[in-house]
């Protein structure tokens, strides 16, 4: 679909040249696309493509890994996780909004993948926690932090 009549650009010396600007509207399949820059990854080729798709990816990964991270964090660092994760959130919503299916494709799948590394962290750093407080508390008794807490 063309939006608008296009723009005419030229050097100042009657050289001026039309230039079109189309832009989809609905979800598409193909590797000619422009995500995020001018002109990036464009008709580069496959390779151009994929490397685009693993950018989408990682950062997509990155903002929900982030939301985990900045959750068990307090005062100015939370802020500064908080601003930076909701800038990459940003990002992929404009990488999403390029409408090509590969590059929705590769957020949700960056996501689900930061959302199982930060998970899968967090299941692991619970579970050693708790084996070091099996571990200290001796055959049948608490360790003493779980005796205050029970306590109220």
């Amino acid at each position: 679909m063309e939006m608008g009549g296009g723009a005419a650009t030229g050097d100042g010396m009657g050289h001026e040249k039309e230039m079109k600007m189309t832009m989809h509207m609905t979800f598409f399949w193909g590797e000619n696309v422009e995500i995020l820059f001018s002109g990036w990854p464009g008709d580069r080729g496959f390779g151009m493509y994929l490397l685009a798709l693993l950018f989408v990816l990682a950062i997509s990964a990155l903002t929900d890994f982030l939301s985990t991270v900045s959750r068990r964090r307090c005062g100015g660092m939370a802020a500064v996780l908080h601003a930076v994760r909701m800038g990459l959130a940003y990002l992929v919503m404009l990488a999403v909004m390029s409408f090509n299916g590969g590059v929705l494709g590769a957020a949700v799948a960056g996501h689900a993948l930061g959302f199982l590394l930060s998970r899968s962290l967090l299941l692991r750093r619970a579970e050693s926690n708790h084996a070091d407080d099996i571990g200290s508390a001796g055959a049948g008794q608490l360790p003493p932090s779980k005796i205050i807490s029970s306590r109220s």
